[in-house]
């Protein structure tokens, strides 16, 4: 049976390992990954987080089915604020029209992150691919963010800014619900033995 060192290197494998051995090589190869898996990452959450997915802001906004997740999310926000039925009728058309421009964005962030997986599983990653392709990502999210804050301003524009008040402190009573059963969690995990 032969050993690892008894077979001939690659030349790519012997490249690599040159370049790795190199610090400036070895630091940028790193800053190069990093910032590709942020990319990935954010480019990932952000499609998920708009138009009623899973992710976000857990309710911090009123628009873009950040939560109003469900009908029955929507309406009890919507009875928070005793809105009318005419606005009532106006934000669910708001919020329909904004699902479906999520369902695109999510779709072009899923190609997006098919290309990502294809070029990195490649024997030689293209940097200048990686660099287009993680602008490609921003861009993308960018465009769902700009729509998220569309989302807002139309619905914003329907509701009185007495019941923006309400919603706003019903937003704020519920991140310091969230966080305070974050920081329960954390103790939990904290506590019990790994």
């Amino acid at each position: 049976m032969k050993t690892c060192a008894q077979f001939p290197k690659s030349v790519a494998v012997t490249r690599l390992s040159r370049d790795l051995r190199h610090p400036l090589r070895l630091l940028a190869l790193t800053a190069m990954l990093a910032i590709s898996a942020t990319a990935l990452q954010s480019a990932h959450a952000a499609p998920g987080a708009y138009a009623g997915g899973h992710g976000g802001s857990h309710g911090a906004s009123f628009g873009g089915g950040q939560g109003m997740g469900s009908p029955r999310q929507m309406d009890r926000m919507l009875d928070s604020v005793d809105a009318t039925p005419e606005q009532r009728a106006q934000i669910k058309q708001i919020v329909a029209s904004a699902r479906e421009a999520g369902r695109a964005l999510r779709a072009q962030g899923q190609a997006l992150r098919d290309q990502s997986a294809a070029l990195f599983a490649q024997p030689n990653v293209d940097a200048r691919a990686a660099e287009a392709l993680r602008q490609q990502m921003l861009a993308q999210h960018d465009q769902a963010s700009q729509r998220r804050m569309q989302t807002m301003l139309d619905i914003s524009r329907v509701l009185s800014p007495e019941q923006r008040q309400k919603l706003a402190e019903r937003m704020k009573q519920r991140g310091a619900m969230m966080e305070r059963h974050r920081g329960e969690r954390k103790a939990l995990d904290g506590a019990q033995p790994r």
